[in-house]
């Protein structure tokens, strides 16, 4: 029986951090309609996973990881991923062709689910550590990848040029396919680096 773990400080710090700069982000961003296209994401998963609290709470790691790729969407909102003001200075500074915050977001896309993708499957299924398991989060996180392209191709279509900051493509035609192929290397990196400390956290929430 998975035993009753109560919020602590941990926790309601990093609500604290989300929702602050939530409220930041929101505060007059550059494209009032692209920040709410980035931040959805955060405002579907917040309320889930306070709803689901006490019946499924994550490991500690999974949660900063959660938290962590919220700052990560809510920032690129509040400026766009295309005029990301340190990106900017770097692509200025380096003489570089773009923005590079959006491949940021999209390494992101891949290395922050991948733990909590994990998590839900060696929690609720009958996968353990091991070949499948990390070839099923790798699927699952170039699926999530595959469908949020998916996503600013019908924003594309629904909203004409209101997308073109949303989309941040900054005239690379491989742009699609550079977002889901820096997907899969966040989560293979994840994967690499998390999945030990991940598995600790796991037999210690009595999971392993």
């Amino acid at each position: 029986m998975t035993a009753v773990v109560r919020p602590a400080a941990f926790h309601y710090g990093l609500l604290t951090l989300v929702l602050g700069v939530l409220a930041w982000s929101g505060w007059l961003p550059r494209d009032r309609f692209v920040w709410f296209l980035e931040v959805v994401p955060v405002l579907i998963a917040l309320p889930l996973l306070l709803a689901t609290w006490r019946r499924f709470p994550f490991t500690p790691l999974a949660y900063v990881l959660i938290a962590l790729h919220a700052v990560v969407l809510m920032v690129g909102g509040h400026y766009t991923y295309a005029e990301m003001p340190l990106f900017n200075w770097l692509r200025d500074t380096l003489d570089l062709a773009r923005n590079h915050y959006d491949r940021v977001g999209h390494v992101a896309q891949g290395f922050f689910p991948a733990i909590v993708a994990r998590e839900i499957l060696v929690r609720a299924s009958p996968l353990r550590p091991g070949g499948w398991l990390t070839f099923l989060v790798v699927c699952v996180c170039l699926a999530i990848s595959a469908f949020y392209e998916m996503i600013e191709w019908w924003v594309a279509v629904a909203s004409g040029d209101e997308a073109v900051a949303f989309l941040a493509t900054q005239g690379d035609v491989w742009d699609t396919q550079w977002d889901m192929f820096l997907a899969l290397l966040g989560a293979i990196a994840s994967l690499l680096l998390l999945s030990r400390l991940h598995d600790r956290q796991l037999r210690r929430a009595g999971h392993g």
